[in-house]
């Protein structure tokens, strides 16, 4: 495994796909209850690795690695990245894995890819997590932006492709410097992990290994309408627990993430579902907390999530159609 080895971690995982691979870490026990856990934008897998070691090691975890991300392979030329391809990409994984049913781990993007796939395939996911992370993002925030996102995102392809610049070659230290700067969140510690996966030592320094046609979330992500949010919601048949930072509320966190998206969906629960009743019997398969922290937390304090993520994992629920 190498001097840098997660603790705990029983394997490294190769799974092909058309474009090449997808790579994965595994912790935990191979007959446990199988638990997907999703990286956030521009991060890697080993943003989980402080966090499931404290996790009930009675499950089954893989942690991977998005496409144009960490350890997997870039998406082939031409191909642009968005939502829908990496919410296919954990239809391949867990195909690839044999696995039926599981729960879902997911921090900020990735919290968003898990959410959307559990809407899509609501008999595959039994609990999903979501560490500020909203389950779904609505466009009637975002109208006004809409097109500019769209025209971005292909004007930004165009232009890595035309350039053809080969990465950057920098130092550890340089590369920190830039991570943290555009990242305030981040600490030097869990800085310095996301680097060891996400860069390729070169004779003279080192380069990232992200696609660089990747560029903002915004860019890549797919916002719904009130509707096919509400109809989403219906249609989920997972147990859901949202776990938001309180410096979420701030508005230096972008808008499409945390604190919005949680009130979001309470917003549509209300005014698409008209009955007490049926506000009832959805909202108690959802559950909020709040815990002092930032949009890292999980990296940089697992343990003020860990407990109340092994709760809930181990509390028997069964899926509600």
């Amino acid at each position: 495994m190498g001097e840098n080895a997660a603790p705990g971690l029983i394997s490294e995982l190769k799974l092909a796909v058309p474009w090449g691979h997808i790579t994965a870490k595994a912790w935990g026990s191979l007959q446990g209850p199988p638990v997907l856990c999703l990286h956030g934008w521009l991060d890697n897998a080993n943003s989980f690795d402080r966090l499931i070691p404290l996790l009930p090691q009675d499950f089954y975890y893989v942690a991977m690695d998005f496409g144009g991300h960490g350890l997997s392979s870039h998406y082939s030329p031409g191909v642009p990245y968005y939502q829908q391809t990496f919410v296919s990409e954990i239809r391949r994984v867990v195909a690839a894995l044999k696995w039926n049913q599981f729960s879902i781990l997911g921090h900020s993007f990735g919290g968003i890819v898990g959410g959307m796939f559990s809407c899509i395939f609501p008999e595959m996911v039994n609990k999903l997590i979501l560490l500020d992370s909203p389950l779904l993002l609505l466009e009637s925030n975002e109208v006004e932006n809409l097109l500019t996102y769209k025209r971005r995102a292909i004007e930004h392809m165009l232009q890595v492709e035309a350039s053809q610049e080969p990465s950057s070659v920098l130092s550890l230290k340089q590369l920190l410097q830039r991570l943290l700067k555009t990242n305030s969140h981040l600490n030097e510690e869990c800085g310095e992990l996301l680097l060891q996966r996400g860069t390729t030592k070169v004779a003279t320094g080192l380069v990232l290994n992200r696609d660089q046609r990747i560029s903002w979330p915004e860019n890549s992500v797919d916002l719904v309408s009130r509707e096919l949010y509400a109809h989403s919601i219906r249609k989920l048949q997972a147990h859901v627990l949202f776990i938001n930072w309180e410096a979420s509320k701030s508005p230096g966190l972008t808008h499409l993430l945390g604190y919005y998206g949680l009130t979001q969906l309470q917003d549509v629960v209300w005014e698409t579902h008209h009955t007490p009743h049926h506000i009832l019997s959805l909202l108690q398969r959802f559950q909020f907390v709040e815990i002092p922290g930032n949009h890292y937390v999980h990296m940089s304090e697992p343990q003020h999530v860990a407990s109340i993520i092994s709760s809930f994992l181990q509390r028997k629920h069964t899926l509600t159609a």
